[in-house]
């Protein structure tokens, strides 16, 4: 527990900043031997020690960055006087292993699909191929929510029209297209739709039969298709997508939740508009609920290779065995390669929403963001959409981008997100339901609308890391029986669809 008295936080003896737990004045003093120097804006950090320039700069006893500047001690360290440089990391594989202890099982109230596979919510999803039928799937889905149809249907969640920007123009044989298609049969074959429409318009590169080929006869029965060139046009199309979905509604309501292990959770973990309490407060709590998630055999996808850029030795440390280490590794400089082609930085992310709530470099937010995966093995690295086969603690590539990152994770089949924000994220992501976790209580409190849980008690003294992290499990427990989450009740998730293309568009 933080004590209340203190002005700042020092969090590894080996740092040579702390961060500011209020906003800190010019010539303010706060112990004996550290008068302020410069206005600490609240979250932002403050030089501890001497820093002379091309030293490094430790946060978490880890380094952020390194002093562009000398830098005195009680000095603001930003980005006026702190920057990214390359130095060694010792990825140890699985040097810090620690083996999952199991514990009594807890349960949730899930629904069943007839294959086995388990949902945590019971939507109709209306999928498009391409943009060209972007309209015509989001009509059908509008109609169902400006009329009174689904009031006789009280156990279906809603019809979500999911459309996306792509789908043609691109190389019928790339990896874009292949990884375009992968993440939308992952959404036509999550458990939380109870049915499924697709719509194409006919002539587009992502053409339906490939989509359509689902292994699993269970599977291929739930999905409908439309082809908009081969029913007569755009509104021929909405008046049959409608009529379709009415098919769909009385077998989809016949559903019943009952009680089943938290082995069949999958949680995405997120974080968006972080600040310099996210590593602090929310993505350690977020961590220890992944802690007990995995002891209960549960699995949460980590993601967003860029926002690990600099912490992965932390993972690779963890990973079940050397070759699960070795495919992170091989992301990393695959990013790498990337930002220097196109002639980028990965340090051009923390954005501007970030660097204002105090984080400074990348290593400095990707430090803070590793903490959601809280401390057991890693036991699986994925390529973007793919399927997750194993459970416990596993990584998906993805970019930094929420609303991508976790269009990945569901389509890999996460049907639970736990979103940490400290500037003030709204998110939602249908069909998975969204739970939004504060890192400070100005922040909760303003926007109490849409944050679910907040991690701020832990900076103001008055709560524990463990005992948030209970918080957010018991809530990741009672959202996957049904509970609504605050952006369920708020309606927010019909337009954070954004697969990740890749590949020229031609």
């Amino acid at each position: 527990m933080i004590n209340k008295s203190n002005e700042i936080l020092k969090l590894n003896n080996d740092d040579n900043i702390a961060i500011a737990r209020v906003a800190i004045d010019q010539d303010q003093e706060i112990s004996t031997d550290l008068k302020a120097i410069d206005d600490i804006p609240a979250a932002h950090k403050i030089a501890v020690k001497a820093i002379l320039k091309g030293e490094p700069v430790r946060r978490y006893g880890q380094i952020i960055g390194f002093a562009s500047q000398n830098i005195a001690v009680g000095a603001h360290v930003h980005t006026h006087n702190l920057a990214m440089a390359n130095f060694d990391r010792d990825y140890a594989f699985s040097s810090n292993v620690k083996p999952v202890k199991a514990t009594e099982q807890r349960t949730f109230l899930g629904i069943k699909r007839a294959d086995g596979r388990v949902a945590t919510r019971n939507y109709i999803g209306v999928i498009s191929t391409v943009n060209c039928s972007a309209t015509v799937v989001k009509k059908i889905a509008q109609y169902f929510d400006n009329n009174n149809v689904l009031k006789n249907y009280p156990n279906i969640d809603g019809v979500v029209a999911l459309s996306h920007s792509f789908g043609c123009c691109i190389d019928h044989h790339g990896e874009g297209l292949q990884q375009l298609r992968r993440t939308i049969k992952g959404y036509m074959e999550h458990a939380n739709f109870a049915g499924v429409l697709i719509v194409g318009l006919g002539c587009e590169a992502n053409q339906l039969k490939p989509l359509l080929a689902a292994k699993e006869k269970g599977i291929t029965q739930k999905i409908q298709h439309l082809i908009m060139q081969e029913e007569g046009g755009t509104q021929k199309t909405i008046d049959k997508g409608i009529l379709l979905v009415k098919e769909m509604l009385t077998e989809a309501n016949n559903v019943q939740r009952e009680v089943l292990p938290l082995s069949h959770l999958c949680v995405a973990l997120q974080c968006g508009g972080s600040d310099g309490y996210s590593g602090i407060t929310a993505n350690p709590a977020l961590g220890v609920a992944v802690d007990h998630l995995v002891k209960h055999g549960g699995t949460a996808i980590l993601s967003e290779t860029p926002e690990i850029y600099g912490a992965e030795h932390l993972l690779t440390q963890r990973a079940i065995n050397a070759q699960v280490g070795e495919k992170l590794v091989a992301l990393i400089h695959a990013w790498e390669n990337y930002a220097e082609r196109e002639k980028g930085s990965i340090d051009n992310n923390p954005t501007p929403g970030n660097k204002a709530g105090g984080l400074t470099t990348i290593l400095e937010k990707s430090l803070g963001a590793v903490a959601k995966s809280g401390s057991t093995p890693l036991n699986g690295v994925y390529k973007y959409a793919e399927p997750i086969d194993t459970n416990g603690l596993v990584f998906m590539d993805a970019p930094g981008y929420d609303p991508m990152g976790a269009t990945g994770q569901i389509a890999s089949g996460a049907n639970l997100v736990a979103f940490t924000t400290g500037r003030g994220s709204c998110f939602g992501a249908k069909p998975a339901p969204s739970i939004k976790i504060a890192t400070n209580s100005k922040m909760y409190e303003q926007m109490l609308d849409d944050m679910d849980i907040n991690c701020g008690n832990i900076m103001d003294g008055t709560s524990t890391v463990e005992e948030k992290g209970l918080e957010i499990f018991e809530m990741l427990i009672r959202v996957a029986s049904g509970i609504q989450s605050k952006s369920e009740v708020l309606g927010i998730g019909g337009e954070e669809f954004v697969p990740w293309m890749v590949g020229a568009q031609m």
